[in-house]
C-alpha cells in the first residue's frame, strides 16, 4: 500500500476547490481510496477565491488530474472549461473537472450519486411519483438526472422560493414528456402531494445543524410503501429519517448519496473501479467520531 511519504514527481493531484472546505470529507475519502490501490495519486483541498486563475493553474500543471468543486464556484467554474457535459450545462453547475492532457472537461456526480443511491435501495424508478422538497443546486442536480435517465411517472416540487422553483420547473418541462408540477410549499400542497408520493425526496437544510430537530414533514403524512431519501448526512439520520423509520417507511441517507458521488468521481480521475468498501468505512469513521 502506497504512503503518503512516496509523493514524488510522477505524483497526479487532485484537489477539492471551495470556500469553505475546512470540514470536507473528500481528502479523507479519496487518499484512502488511492492508498488501497497502491496508486501514485494524492488529493488535497484547497480554500479558493479566485477560480480564473485556480483553473489556469490546473492547465498550467502538467500533473494536476482533476478538481472536486464545492460551493460557491459550481457555477462559476464552467466559464473557463474547454467542454462541459450537455445535462450538466442544463443544469448550469459542475462538481468535477477532468484534466485530459490540459483539455479541461467538467461534469456532475450529485446527480448520478444520487440515483446510484436509490437504485442500490432497490427502488424501481419506472412510473412512480416522485416529490421533491427544495428546488436550489441539488435538487435541480438531482431533478434533471431523473428526468434523464428513468422513466418517472411524475415529479412534484415544493418550495418557498417561487423564483428559484419556477426556474427549476420551466427548465425541467423542455427536457422531456414527464408531467412536473411545482407549487409553492405550504401545509396544504405538501398534505395533498404526500397523498400520491412514492418517493419523497428531502432536499433542503432542515435537519441540518442548527435545525437537527426539525422536520418539514409531520409524521401522520407517510403512507406505508413510501420511501425517503435525505440528501442531508450530517447527522446520519435527521429527524425526517427517524419519523420515517418509526412509521415503518423504507429511508435512504445523504450519506448514500454522498459516497456515491464520491466513487463516481474516483473513476473519472484514476479509470480504475472505486474500492466502495474503504470509501464508506472512512465516511461513517469521520462521521461518527
Amino acid at each position: 500500500m502506497r504512503s503518503i511519504t512516496s509523493i514524488g514527481t510522477s505524483t497526479q493531484i487532485c484537489a477539492i476547490i471551495g470556500n469553505p472546505v475546512q470540514h470536507s470529507l473528500s481528502p479523507a475519502i479519496h487518499n484512502a481510496a488511492f492508498q488501497e490501490l497502491d496508486l501514485d495519486f494524492v488529493y488535497v483541498a484547497h480554500r479558493v477565491e479566485d477560480v480564473k486563475n485556480a483553473i489556469a493553474g490546473m492547465r498550467a500543471l502538467e500533473n494536476f488530474r482533476a478538481m472536486s468543486v464545492t460551493i460557491p464556484h459550481k457555477v462559476e467554474v464552467m466559464k473557463y472549461l474547454d467542454s462541459v457535459n450537455k445535462v450538466d450545462r442544463e443544469i448550469g453547475a459542475i462538481n468535477t473537472v477532468i484534466n485530459d492532457l490540459g483539455t479541461l472537461r467538467g461534469m456532475g456526480t450529485d446527480g448520478p450519486g444520487a440515483l446510484n443511491a436509490i437504485l442500490s435501495a432497490g427502488i424501481n424508478m419506472d412510473k412512480i411519483n416522485v416529490l421533491m422538497l427544495g428546488s436550489g443546486g441539488a435538487a435541480r442536480m438531482i431533478a434533471f438526472t431523473l428526468v434523464h435517465q428513468t422513466g418517472l411517472g411524475h415529479l412534484a416540487i415544493l418550495d418557498i422560493d417561487k423564483a428559484m422553483l419556477d426556474a427549476l420547473a420551466g427548465d425541467l418541462i423542455l427536457q422531456g414528456e414527464i408531467p412536473i408540477h411545482a407549487n409553492l410549499l405550504n401545509d396544504n400542497t405538501l398534505a395533498e402531494n404526500m397523498e400520491t408520493a412514492d418517493l419523497i425526496i428531502h432536499c433542503t437544510p432542515m435537519g441540518m445543524h442548527p435545525r437537527q430537530d426539525v422536520s418539514l414533514i409531520a409524521p401522520e403524512l407517510f403512507r406505508q410503501e413510501q420511501t425517503v431519501f435525505d440528501i442531508v448526512y450530517t447527522p446520519m439520520e435527521t429527524k425526517l429519517l427517524k419519523d420515517a423509520k418509526s412509521k415503518g417507511l423504507q429511508v435512504i441517507s445523504g450519506v448514500e448519496m454522498f459516497i456515491n458521488q464520491a466513487v463516481l468521481q474516483f473513476e473519472q480521475f484514476t479509470g480504475k473501479t472505486a474500492p466502495v468498501d474503504v470509501m464508506r468505512r472512512v465516511v461513517m469513521e469521520h462521521l461518527k467520531s
